[in-house]
């Protein structure tokens, strides 16, 4: 898809800032009304709007993070941003942990698997967990494993729901949670009672 057919009609933009704005504007009980006469709901449109800030800018680096996850140049994001591809990159570009592949050398044996992305990730997740081997951590274009003696199966849930996620939660599943990396994905992991491929019986 290109630049140009990416870019958010007039109302399309205008239905967001709408929506925000509404959103906001429900903390207070008495809605647009209510800041006419109640000094201290305008603190309370301060809390409202920073905590709105604070998810719009989230879910933009998510965003960012799928698109280029999806392939897309960081010139291109530039250019939907209204700023230079390297200030995109400086901006958004994904923390470098784990990106060389280093590992540390004690504790439990880890490897990282790269480079990934979207369309074969859980493929890859999913022959290394009959192999035992399960995420503790990942970022752009990898993700690291850790070795195990059971079978693991992995999930990866588009910003899943509060509810979603307890759901998830109650079902065995544990989120994986990165060390430093804003991901438009949820990735969950559970253990399943079977010896991983190539492991030792137990007596």
């Amino acid at each position: 898809m290109s630049v140009t057919r990416s870019r958010l009609t007039d109302d399309q933009a205008g239905a967001i800032r709408e929506a925000v704005a509404e959103a906001v504007l429900t903390v207070c009980e008495q809605g647009r009304e209510g800041l006419d006469d109640d000094p201290d709901a305008h603190l309370l449109m301060v809390a409202a709007s920073s905590v709105a800030a604070e998810e719009a800018g989230r879910l933009l680096r998510q965003s960012i993070t799928g698109a280029r996850t999806a392939g897309h140049s960081w010139e291109a994001l530039g250019r939907l941003l209204g700023i230079s591809r390297q200030a995109a990159q400086q901006r958004f570009g994904a923390s470098a942990v784990a990106r060389d592949g280093a590992v540390a050398s004690d504790g439990p044996t880890r490897r990282v698997l790269k480079p990934l992305h979207a369309f074969n990730e859980m493929e890859a997740l999913a022959r290394e967990g009959l192999r035992g081997w399960h995420a503790v951590d990942y970022g752009y274009l990898f993700h690291l494993v850790e070795a195990s003696p059971h079978k693991w199966e992995h999930r990866r849930l588009w910003w899943p729901s509060r509810r979603r996620r307890r759901h998830m939660e109650e079902q065995g599943w544990e989120l994986i949670v990165p060390s430093d990396f804003d991901s438009p994905w949820a990735y969950y992991k559970r253990r399943l009672d079977e010896p991983a491929e190539g492991a030792e019986p137990r007596p």
